[in-house]
Order: structure tokens, then C-alpha cells, then sequence
């Protein structure tokens, strides 16, 4: 394909990464399984591989993932936690190895760490001083939900550490998961008590940790193998990672028992095909194995990618796959208007599971793979989530089998269908009118990344806008506890902390009101870029085509969207009454003022800060021009450092990189 056709995949594969991001990490329903995401982000990335203008930092190929669903406290990773690239086939195995071989310069074969990779809830473990301080989901990688109280209720995970010589702060990184023997118990239990059981292991484990009664948590069966490790303060690490499950294995974590040390693509190989006959003889479920490069030292050469170490790769088993009939298609309304068709199929259990329906992406996705009515289908299903269509039987195709077709009006408010040509998807254009659009709008707008307006969830925005009590992001601010009062499960002193929660949203900055606007293609790093390149919101709304493109990440479609966005009356209206109802920020020095000791530079954030939250500094940075990393390395201007700040600081001292206190800071941005 040329540019103008790569770029037109590039945006339409973003545009389905982030949504599919939203449904799985944010609203935990998920619509595809992961084989279909790993294929639409690994297009992306050979997309962006093939012609490197068109890679933006907001791409979903740079991100780890998206924001914690905020039903319990937020727990914010010392260390991040990133994802892992996936090898589906053995050709895929050897350019793992061949890349790791040539990142290293050696053609000897290299030495990998190979252990299964667990079907259960990943989770970040914090140790001070051998204690078990918090224990966090994965959430989007750098922020999970605080479930310290159900965690400590596990008997694999130690309260204090056994032994000695552990350092005094320690992220430890494992799955929690259910043995089949424990997960067939508690089902009987259930059943015997009248209740659902759970249909797998996975969805048991996720479950039960997301328990709000710890009680309940302690009466299931579940365990934990640990894997790596986050953060490391105080003393030395293991020289490799053999070496580092034993000695957690020594501290007291269970491990998994068929971890192995494996050379080059064959061993791996080898140990892959083991496993997959091992498979079904496991007292728990595997959905793979995981390969990582077993030297410490070599590790920290390869380094990584943005959302991904170099190192490691998940080499999946093959999907599983069943055949369904679809009996009818629904089509779904967006956030931003855009339909997605959705097959209702004749109920069929695959892997664990049982599946009714499945998304068909788009139109073209149906045209292309000729998908009707009544068709018999291929369903396919990786992981815990709803499966896609992979092919139809065209031998079974019935006589009464019906072409699908795209609604000319919303099924949702009525409005106009529209269809933009050389885009795949299909949108309402009724904006905020469509009750499916303004939902998800304000769900947007008040999320924690958005407004951060607490409480204000997606439950309670439903009722409220199917109680025409909120039509647009401003009528929240006019929202009184007694109109909040009559709704489900909203008493007194919960709908005044709602309301205390959007008066502290009433201040806050430029760069989260304009992403909180929900411009389409504007997401939180687009929304910085243009906070700090221009004078204000005024500027912003005045802006034209080439001005908007004089900005860091905004080509042609964003800033079109953005034209398109304030050109509309009624959103300016809006801006205007949130502006009238009090939203404010404090202004942002823009890039390339003198006053900005840290403009174009790059900032490393160490250790517990006294003065502020990391989040806090990584904003301020952010809001004066300065990028924000997290490994240090000659290319790092300065180390941003705190209380026991660990090996970051050892480290910039000997590339003589500048080192300052939170104290210093505050000084230097008058903090």
C-alpha cells in the first residue's frame, strides 16, 4: 500500500485498538478475543514499521494499555507493568531469537528462561523492609486497584518474607490463579448452595480477587506462582532469572514448578512442545509459555520497547475454535457515533465458555469475509474474552440466509447513519442527541484520566442521562444532591460525596479539560502537545488548519477533527457554560519559554516524593516541556529523586547526570 492507504489502516486500526482497550481494561467486557487484538496491533506496527512518519507517540503500538476500572483505591507501580510480545508460530520463535541475537551482536546461541504462561489475574506484590505493604491488579500498567486486603488472604503469598538478605523495597510480579481441583470444589459448593458457578478457572480467580468483602476472597482456593519482579531498592539483584526464582523461591513464593533453562530458538522450541503435551496432565490452566533472556546483564542490553521488554516474548498456543450459527446482527453505538455490527450466534462452548456473540468490526471486515445471516461460522477464542468470526462454511450457506445491512438511521436515537468514504466505519451523526453517544460522552469526560470526577461512574451517568437529568458535560456542574438522592443506591451521604467530588473537579488543567472534550483522535498526549504549543483555549478554539498542524503530533485528520469539533454550535456552547460554571486551570508556560529550565528535556523520576505525587511531577514536567522517562541513560538531563530512590541515582551519577531533591524542584518550577 502507498502512504495515503497506510495511513487511512493506520488510523482505523488505532481507532479499533483504543476501543478494544476501553472495553477490556476499563468496562471488563471485553468484545474480541486476544488473538484479534495481537493481529490488528502487530498490522499497526508493521504499518508504522514501513513508513516511521506516520508513528505518533499516542499510537496504541507506544502505549501499555489503558486506565483501573476505580471500583477500589488506585495503586500506582513503582515500576511499570509491561506487556509482552507474543510469537504465535515457530517462524515467529526464530525472529524473536534472531533479533535478540543481533541486539546482543552474537551469532552464539543464547540462554532463555522458559516457564508456562498462567491463565489467571496478574498482580504487583509491594515489599518494605520483608513486608507486605499493598498488592495491586496490573490495571493499565502503571496504575491498578489496590486489593491488598483479598491478596493477604491467600496462603502462597508471604506476609513477611522468610530468610534475609532481600532489599528494602520490592515489587514482586506474579499470577494468581485456581488449581482445577480447587475450581471444581468451589463450583460444587456454589451449586450446592443454589447458586451460578463460574464457567473457568480464570474468571474464578478474577472474581474472587475483586471481591470488596475480603471474606469472601479467603473462602476461595487461590494461589499464586511469582515471575519477575518491578522495582528493586537496596542491595544487590540476581545476576539472572533462574537465579531470581530461586531466590524467591527461597523468601518463600511458590514458583512454578516446570520452569526450565533452555538454550537458543531449539530449546525453546523443544520446551514449547513439551508443554503443549504437558498440557492437559496440569493441575492448572496454561494458555502458553513465556521465554525470557536468562542474563541479568543481557537484559538490561536489549532494553525495551515502549510497551514491551526486548527480552521476552509469549509464545501462545493455538486458538481454540468451534462452530456457531449467526441468527441475527445488532448494531452498537460508540463514544463517537460509530456503528459496530454485532453477530448474535446460536450459544456454543468454546474454551470454557459460553458464547452468544461476537463483534464483526465493520462493514468492510463483513464484506470482505462475506458474512450473512444465518451463515455457519468458525468462532475462534484465546483468553477470557468474547471470540470473533473467523471464516464462513459457504458448503452450509442456507437458501434463507440474508445479507446484512447498515442501517440508514441509528437504532439507537434515529439520526442519519453516514459513511465517510475510504473509512471503514460507519457513524450516527446525531452527536450528544443520541442517547448511546452522550452516555459514553460523559462517561469520557468524567473519567480519571478525563475530569477524574469520582464516583460519577458508569452506572450512575446511565441513570442520570436516562432520567434527562445530564444532556451535556456541563449539566453536571449544575447536578444537586437531592437530584441524586432518588437515584439506585444513592443515598445522602453518597450523593454529597459525588458532589464534593465535582467541586474538586472544578479546578483542573488544560491538558485534561481537552481531552476530557472527547475530540475524536485527541487523547492525552495530542491533548498535552496542544495545551502546550498554544496560548490557551481560546487559541485553541480559534485555530486554523495550519496552525493546528504546527503542533507535535497533529497531522491532518486530528487537526480536521478538531476544526470540526469547535465548529459545531453546540459544542462551543458547551465549552463556554463549563468556563461559566467555573472550570479552571492554572496556566502552561508554553514550549520554548526561557523561563523553562526544562523544556526539550528528558526527566527520570526516582523514589518517593515528598512534596508531590510522581503523577503530580510527571504533569508539572510534562506542562513545562520536559519528556518524562523511565531508565536513565546518557541521553537523560535530569534525575528527579525522593526517598530511597534506589539504583537510578547510582546509575546517573556515573553518566554525570544532574540530580535534584523534591526540594530543588519546587524551587525550580515554584512549586
Amino acid at each position: 500500500m502507498d502512504i495515503n492507504e497506510a495511513k487511512r489502516r493506520a488510523i482505523e486500526l488505532a481507532q479499533q485498538l483504543n476501543y478494544h482497550n476501553h472495553r477490556y481494561y476499563v468496562l471488563d467486557d471485553p468484545e474480541i478475543p486476544d488473538s484479534e487484538y495481537d493481529r490488528m496491533l502487530r498490522e499497526l506496527q508493521g504499518i508504522e514499521e514501513r513508513y516511521p512518519e506516520l508513528l505518533s507517540i499516542d499510537s496504541p503500538t507506544q502505549r501499555v494499555g489503558a486506565a483501573p476500572a476505580g471500583k477500589f483505591e488506585e495503586a500506582t507501580h513503582l515500576q511499570p507493568m509491561l506487556s509482552l510480545g507474543n510469537a504465535f508460530t515457530a517462524e515467529e520463535l526464530q525472529d524473536f531469537d534472531r533479533r535478540v541475537r543481533e541486539g546482543l551482536g552474537t551469532a552464539g546461541l543464547v540462554a532463555y528462561s522458559a516457564e508456562p504462561k498462567l491463565d489467571g489475574a496478574a498482580v504487583n506484590l509491594l515489599y518494605e523492609k520483608g513486608v507486605l505493604v499493598r498488592a495491586s491488579t496490573r490495571g493499565d500498567g502503571a496504575s491498578g486497584e489496590d486489593i491488598t486486603q483479598n491478596v493477604r488472604t491467600i496462603p502462597t503469598v508471604p506476609l513477611r518474607l522468610q530468610g534475609a538478605g532481600y532489599p528494602a523495597r520490592m515489587e514482586v510480579r506474579g499470577e494468581i490463579f485456581m488449581r482445577l481441583a480447587g475450581f471444581a470444589s468451589l463450583n460444587q459448593r456454589i451449586e450446592d448452595e443454589g447458586g451460578k458457578p463460574f464457567v473457568n478457572p480464570r474468571n474464578a480467580a478474577a472474581g474472587s480477587l475483586r471481591q470488596l468483602d475480603s471474606r469472601v476472597t479467603a473462602g476461595r482456593p487461590l494461589t499464586m506462582f511469582t515471575y519477575g519482579i518491578g522495582e528493586w531498592e537496596g542491595g544487590g539483584k540476581p545476576d539472572s532469572h533462574t537465579e531470581l526464582l530461586a531466590t524467591l523461591a527461597r523468601w518463600g513464593f511458590a514458583v512454578s514448578p516446570d520452569a526450565s533453562l533452555v538454550t537458543g530458538y531449539q530449546g525453546c522450541l523443544n520446551y514449547y512442545e513439551t508443554m503443549q503435551q504437558k498440557r492437559p496432565d496440569l493441575p492448572y490452566e496454561i494458555d502458553g509459555v513465556v521465554y525470557k533472556v536468562d542474563s541479568a546483564a543481557l537484559q538490561e542490553e536489549l532494553g525495551y520497547v515502549a510497551r514491551a521488554p526486548r527480552w521476552a516474548v509469549a509464545h501462545k498456543f493455538p486458538a481454540q475454535e468451534e462452530l456457531s450459527v449467526i441468527r441475527d446482527v445488532e448494531f452498537q453505538v460508540g463514544r463517537t457515533g460509530a456503528l459496530t455490527p454485532v453477530a448474535r450466534l446460536e450459544p456454543v462452548f468454546v474454551g470454557g465458555v459460553t458464547v452468544s456473540n461476537a463483534t464483526l468490526h465493520n462493514m468492510d471486515e463483513i464484506e470482505r469475509k462475506d458474512i450473512r445471516i444465518g451463515d455457519t461460522v468458525f468462532v475462534r477464542r484465546a483468553g477470557d474474552v468474547i471470540p470473533e468470526v473467523v471464516r464462513i462454511l459457504p458448503e452450509r450457506r442456507p437458501d434463507s440466509a440474508r445479507h446484512i445491512e447498515l442501517p440508514n438511521s441509528c437504532p439507537v436515537c434515529g439520526s442519519d447513519v453516514e459513511r465517510i468514504p475510504g473509512e471503514a466505519v460507519a457513524r450516527c451523526v446525531g452527536g450528544l442527541y443520541c442517547k448511546a453517544q452522550r452516555k459514553e460522552a460523559l462517561i469520557h469526560f468524567a473519567s480519571r484520566r478525563a475530569m477524574d470526577i469520582e464516583g460519577l461512574g458508569t452506572k450512575l451517568i446511565e441513570q442520570l442521562v436516562d432520567a434527562d437529568l445530564l444532556r451535556t458535560p456541563a449539566d453536571i456542574f449544575e447536578l444537586t444532591a437531592d437530584a441524586l438522592e432518588g437515584l439506585e443506591r444513592m443515598g445522602p451521604k453518597s450523593a454529597e460525596n459525588v458532589i464534593a467530588a465535582i467541586e474538586r473537579s472544578r479546578h483542573t488543567t488544560l491538558p485534561r479539560f481537552i481531552f476530557a472534550l472527547g475530540i475524536r483522535e485527541v487523547g492525552e498526549t495530542t491533548a498535552k502537545s496542544l495545551a502546550r504549543h498554544l496560548a490557551g483555549l481560546e487559541a485553541l478554539v480559534a485555530a486554523d488548519e495550519d496552525t493546528l498542524q504546527g503542533t507535535p503530533d497533529v497531522g491532518p485528520v486530528v487537526a480536521g477533527n478538531i476544526l470540526r469539533f469547535f465548529a459545531e454550535a453546540h459544542n462551543r456552547e458547551v465549552v463556554s457554560r463549563l468556563i461559566d460554571l467555573g472550570i479552571t486551570w492554572d496556566e502552561m508556560p508554553q514550549v520554548g519559554d526561557s523561563d523553562s529550565q526544562f523544556s526539550g528535556k528528558t526527566v527520570v523520576i526516582t523514589g518517593t516524593l515528598s512534596e508531590m505525587s510522581r503523577d503530580q511531577a510527571k504533569e508539572l514536567l510534562e506542562s513545562l516541556g520536559a519528556r518524562v522517562t523511565n531508565s536513565v541513560s546518557k541521553k537523560t538531563d535530569f534525575v528527579l529523586t525522593g526517598e530511597n530512590p534506589g539504583s537510578k541515582v547510582e546509575k546517573a551519577k556515573k553518566l554525570g547526570v544532574t540530580v535534584i531533591s523534591t526540594t530543588e524542584f519546587s524551587k525550580m518550577v515554584n512549586f
